[in-house]
């Protein structure tokens, strides 16, 4: 029996990251990491890069490849990666049910 992909990718961000990733150079994949620091302890940080690593997690979005360290996966099980487009501005947003705090910008959070 296999695991349960511990973070998914929604459809709008997989819409967005998609966008994203069709104008960048060919292999481009979108890298969300989960490092120290922001106001809460813990902030998201992504990046467009073109290789992946041995124990990387690897989400589909699109046709294209998300990546996530095998340690950020420790801190994002179960969240999902999704994409909100509002008046204030758009922006990647993880829903990260072990956060037990989080920041007003929603870029940092604690555990």
């Amino acid at each position: 029996m296999t695991e349960p992909t511990p973070v998914t990718v929604s459809a709008r961000a997989a819409k967005k990251i998609a966008a994203i990733l069709s104008k960048e150079a060919t292999g481009a994949k979108l890298r969300v990491a989960v490092e120290g620091g922001g106001c809460s302890g813990f902030q998201y940080k992504f990046d467009i890069v073109s290789s992946r690593e041995d124990d990387d997690l690897v989400l589909n979005a699109n046709g294209f490849d998300v990546l996530i360290d095998e340690m950020s996966v420790e801190y994002m099980a179960g969240s999902e990666i999704d994409f909100s487009d509002e008046l204030i501005g758009a922006a990647f947003k993880i829903n990260n049910p072990q956060a037990t705090a989080s920041c007003g910008c929603g870029t940092s959070f604690s555990l």
